[in-house]
């Protein structure tokens, strides 16, 4: 073994190049899909790799299909991400796990392990940029030359950049290598994914092939990283400009933990076969509420789950928050879609684009098209919940480039059923107001709610963190509490709101609710809710309910904009589920409080844990 020493990123490109068995340079997307399938197109072809003990590890399963590349992978534990794959090599400020502790030992011995593994393989490279020109970071990715599709799932989510016509002055700052088969003899088989930030670069090790953890929120956690040190944040939310039948324009910026229906706030609402949309179905007398809407609102899509929200000095100081996509291509699920004409407009899209898609957890045969409704069985009746496809940003028909001002900001949450017998903390109603001090409260827990779709650790309630993206920082807590916190006082003209998706107390929703708010707000326009139209919700962490809403003349019924009206619940259960997201909070907040904290966020938290009024929030930002 040589001796360990930090290189630069150029340095060790150079040095892999030199000591691999080969080094293949890729240019484009193309290059890439060819490169999943290397051998026998008519075949499904296994990434398998040899282990010291003598056994052979078949990580994935990858195909190629008429639309791209489909790529399953036989152990279902990687067909979600682990939310705890995250560990930090370095010595810089941070709240997560550092290597040494979890593991017991130095991360600097297994990192030459790693470049030593890699030298043995056939290998693949291609060059990329994290964020946007001007605004994140020249990157390079190395990857073992039979783990294209994964290459290709990063190629699709970051750009590629044509190795032989770098732009002037390209130089790697950050780097991706992957090993996939020290998961198997250093990490019990566990999703391990190791930052270590440096003095002029970033260097992070992905010891598995599920493209979530490192080639999606690996990329995130270095753009928050350059964000800590110039403050800025990359919001993990999807945006879009909504266009109403008048030709007005709302721009709606929706956060949240996964699954709290980022992708799907992209989406027309999903209608019943009649054309109408089905609010929600009783799940106590499967009564149905339904709305016909006739025409919905145009949609151009920003961003799908990046945003960088940069302080640029050059655009108008409107106290509107400015962002732009992080991203050049989108990781969308798709469990929602069970039949053909679900999502008809998607469905096209994937089913014959314009270029090579990567599709992830779904059914499909070399030769056949892969269809996203086709999703892969974890067990025999029991489809895959995580099944994904990466669709490049302008295959989107009217995706808007460039940069946009935000009006309102959403916050989605996953609730479960709530009822009588069966109090939880599905209270929320169709649509809440909350005070800009309360949706900082909001940001801190970013709850990821009942049934996780997206990660391995999905029962009952949890925090996802700051911003909801907590899990992808490397550096620490309240830093990225203090420029969230900035960010809601510089932008005094969004209006902040709180949505829930998949129930309403008794009623089974799906993410219909985020659907009609979206048509409500962009109707509504730039207008402010008076007195008459909202009151402070029964539970105080819920901010204003609507007291009616309206879309095209139709009212919407009023136990779906409180759920204490709702006879399958009732006040009693509401405050039972009221004091279970009291408690939760209280617990996450607390370690928010301490002495680098700002001022103004500690009495924030103070006025929650004293269950504070609507009134004390207001005064407080």
């Amino acid at each position: 073994m040589v001796e360990n020493k930090t290189l630069t990123i150029e340095e060790r490109i150079d040095d892999l190049a030199k000591g691999a068995k080969s080094m293949t340079i890729a240019s484009s997307v193309a290059d890439l899909a060819k490169l999943a399938t290397p051998g026998d197109e008519s075949k499904i072809q296994q990434v398998a790799y040899d282990l010291p003990d003598g056994r052979t590890y078949v990580e994935a399963e990858v195909a190629k299909v008429k639309n791209g590349i489909s790529a399953n992978y036989p152990d279902t534990y990687l067909r979600r991400r682990d939310p705890d794959s995250m560990v930090i090599a370095d010595e810089y400020p941070t709240d997560k796990e550092k290597f040494d502790h979890r593991f017991g030992y130095s991360f600097q011995s297994l990192k030459q392990e790693t470049f030593d593994w890699l030298k043995e393989q056939d290998l693949a490279m291609f060059y990329f940029q994290a964020g946007q020109p001007g605004i994140g970071y020249d990157g390079v990715a190395i990857i073992p030359a039979n783990a294209g599709f994964f290459g290709l799932g990063l190629a699709l989510l970051q750009g590629i950049v044509d190795a032989d016509n770098l732009p002037t002055g390209f130089t790697p700052k950050v780097a991706i290598y992957v090993a996939p088969p020290f998961r198997h003899t250093h990490f019990d088989g566990k999703q391990v994914v190791v930052h270590e930030r440096q003095e002029s670069q970033y260097e992070m090790f992905s010891y598995n092939l599920y493209p979530g953890p490192s080639a999606k929120k690996g990329v995130y956690a270095m753009l928050i990283h350059l964000g800590n040190l110039e403050r800025w944040v990359t919001a993990h939310c999807a945006t879009v400009r909504v266009v109403t039948p008048y030709d007005n324009v709302v721009t709606i910026m929706h956060e949240g933990a996964s699954g709290g229906g980022k992708s799907e706030i992209l989406q027309q609402p999903h209608r019943q076969v009649d054309g109408s949309l089905l609010l929600g179905e009783s799940i106590s007398t499967n009564e149905r509420l339904t709305l016909e809407l006739t025409r919905t609102c145009d949609l151009q899509a920003v961003t799908d789950d990046m945003a960088l929200c940069h302080n640029d000095d050059s655009q108008p100081n409107n106290n509107k928050l400015h962002l732009m996509d992080a991203e050049n291509g989108w990781f969308v699920r798709v469990d929602h879609i069970r039949k053909y004409g679900t999502d008809v407009v998607l469905e096209r899209i994937t089913a014959q684009p314009e270029k090579p898609l990567l599709f992830l957890n779904i059914d499909a045969v070399p030769g056949g098209t892969a269809l996203i409704w086709d999703h892969i069985e974890d067990a025999p009746g029991r489809p895959c919940p995580n099944p994904r496809v990466i669709v490049p940003r302008d295959s989107f028909p009217g995706v808007y480039n460039g940069g946009v001002d935000v009006d309102i900001r959403s916050m989605g949450i996953r609730t479960p059923p709530c009822t009588r017998e069966n109090p939880s903390y599905g209270i929320v109603g169709m649509m809440h107001i909350l005070p800009p001090a309360l949706a900082w409260i909001w940001r801190l827990v970013a709850p990821r709610g009942h049934a996780n779709p997206s990660i391995t650790d999905s029962k009952g309630l949890s925090s996802e963190g700051v911003g909801s993206y907590w899990p992808f920082t490397a550096g620490r807590r309240v830093t990225q509490a203090n420029l969230i916190l900035e960010q809601i006082q510089r932008t005094t003209q969004v209006k902040h709101i709180l949505i829930p998706n998949q129930h309403i107390g008794a009623y089974k929703t799906g993410f219909m609710p985020q659907w009609v708010s979206r048509e409500f707000l962009a109707r509504k326009g730039n207008a402010e809710f008076s007195s008459e139209q909202m009151s402070e919700a029964r539970c105080s962490l819920l901010g204003y309910a609507l007291n009616s809403m309206r879309i095209e003349g139709k009212y919407l019924p009023k136990e779906l904009l409180r759920v204490d009206l709702q006879e399958e619940v009732g006040g009693e259960a509401y405050d039972i589920g009221a004091q279970l997201l009291q408690d939760f909070f209280k617990a996450e907040l607390n370690q928010y409080l301490l002495d680098y904290l700002d001022p103004v966020g500690k009495r924030i938290i103070e006025c929650c844990l004293d269950n504070g009024s609507m009134k004390e929030y207001e005064s407080l930002l």
